[in-house]
């Protein structure tokens, strides 16, 4: 086996090295896109936890507020926690934090003190006109009032009617508009400074604020799951990237070719200025088939190595024998071969890709540097094969073409194998967590089936399990 073989072999699976890798950069984004989206799920669902117990025991179970007043104090609480949980769940930092001092800012955006008005008359409006008077610097000092979101889009739908339009009005919905126009002009205040809550009036009383914190966690699933299909999808081959592939393996190849046509040239005598037209049209010629094959080389690859099962040092493997046996397919049919030697040069040709590939993968595995433990293992490889093709008897070079084949079929046994070991992964593991939150549910009763469940599932010893609340009593009281 030549040289020039050799390093066009090692170019070959030089470029399925790097397709490999491109592969494997995407898919470790993917893993780290996935990995952060568990800690903001984790933090936003914590969040939604912690106003539930929050509001439960600070507001609730102290009858803080009173029947009027109660919904104001669950208020505030939701809209931190509900807006953090937002950010939280998309990875961006928490903006909102709770004052709870009764005094007249409820809780601050970042810098911006912000005071909430839950209270059913003119939309609130009445509410903030009285803290304004209290605290005449409020707005200068760039606070800002929230209503309830479903207020808010009302006061909205009054703002935008003309007088005109007005006169037409229910006595209602007439006072309520002109309560409105009233408001703004005595205060001097601008609607940009009122802004909505995240939750309507209703969701925060006293009976709806579970249901609210619940709908809410669906919400924020439902956007995990979505960033997550997002995280999958940007993962994905895309044609742009195919065709950048194409393109560089076509020029890769085509040079090799230039080189390689250039090199034959040179070894035959002639020197580079001696070069006549003729020449450099065979040289032309060479480079053109070799971009040719690069661009069906890279695409190829490409495409078995993200739509099929198939490693890219098989893959470009599977593309070199195919161009070798329709050369020699296209020998037969001119005449200059024989039946016998279309199949036994067929038969060389790809026990050549073989050896080529396998050398590929026994090599990066050595040496797990990208591309570069592909190549020495291809260049190594080749010339050890070359070496056995030359010298070696048919017997001999049969064993050894027999042995590469079982351990390529060892490979993908092993690959097989690997796959069903990563699908009991991640089955086990999407049971744990599913057990692992019953376990730590806020209903006391949950957690402790959850707890026993856990403990069972992660292989606790029977007789060390507190099962019911007599072996709890056993275990804390003796």
């Amino acid at each position: 086996m030549s040289v020039s073989q050799i390093f066009k072999s090692t170019q070959e699976q030089a470029a399925a090295a790097w397709i490999d890798r491109l592969n494997q950069l995407r898919l470790n984004e993917l893993l780290s896109k996935l990995a952060s989206q568990d800690v903001n799920l984790k933090g936003a669902l914590e969040e939604l936890n912690k106003l539930k117990f929050s509001v439960f025991n600070e507001v609730v179970s102290r009858n803080r507020g009173g029947a009027k007043g109660m919904h104001g104090f669950i208020a505030e609480r939701a809209q931190v926690a509900i807006e953090n949980a937002r950010k939280l769940i998309v990875g961006a930092k928490p903006e909102y934090f709770l004052i709870d001092n009764n005094g007249p800012v409820d809780y601050l955006r970042g810098s911006t003190e912000i005071q909430q008005k839950f209270v059913q008359n003119n939309l609130g409006l009445s509410a903030i006109k009285e803290h304004l008077e209290k605290y005449p610097q409020f707005l200068k000092n760039g606070g800002i009032y929230q209503i309830p979101k479903d207020y808010y889009d009302r006061l909205q739908e009054m703002l935008k009617i003309s007088p005109e339009q007005a006169g037409k009005l229910r006595n209602t919905d007439y006072t309520l508009w002109k309560n409105a126009q009233e408001f703004f002009k005595q205060t001097g205040i601008d609607p940009n400074q009122i802004e909505p809550t995240v939750v309507d009036y209703s969701d925060v009383q006293q009976g709806a604020y579970e249901k609210t914190i619940d709908n809410e966690k669906s919400s924020i699933k439902e956007k995990d799951q979505g960033r997550r299909n997002e995280a999958h999808q940007q993962s994905k081959p895309t044609l742009h990237e195919g065709l950048k592939v194409t393109a560089v393996s076509a020029a890769i190849e085509g040079g090799m070719s230039l080189c390689l046509g250039v090199a034959k040239k040179l070894r035959s005598g002639k020197k580079l200025n001696e070069f006549t037209g003729q020449d450099w049209k065979e040289v032309g010629l060479d480079t053109a088939i070799g971009t040719g094959k690069g661009a069906i080389r890279g695409a190829s690859i490409y495409g078995l190595a993200n739509f099929t099962a198939t490693p890219a040092a098989v893959a470009s493997a599977l593309v070199t024998a195919s161009f070798g046996v329709a050369a020699q397919a296209n020998m037969l049919r001119q005449g200059k071969i024989t039946s016998e030697e279309f199949i036994e040069n067929s038969e060389v040709v790809c026990l050549d890709v073989t050896i080529s590939a396998i050398s590929s993968v026994i090599g990066q595995a050595l040496i797990p540097i990208p591309m570069l433990g592909a190549v020495i293992g291809n260049a190594v490889g080749m010339f050890m094969y070359g070496i056995a093709k030359d010298n070696l008897s048919k017997q001999e070079q049969a064993l050894i073409a027999n042995f590469n084949n079982s351990i390529q079929a060892l490979n993908e046994r092993l690959d097989a194998h690997y796959r069903e070991l990563i699908e009991i992964l991640k089955r086990e593991f999407a049971k744990f967590k599913s057990v692992a939150e019953l376990a730590f549910d806020l209903n006391v009763n949950i957690a402790f089936a959850g707890s026993v469940t856990l403990a069972e599932h992660v292989g606790c010893a029977d007789e060390k399990i507190l099962k019911d609340k007599k072996a709890v009593d056993a275990y804390f009281l003796n």
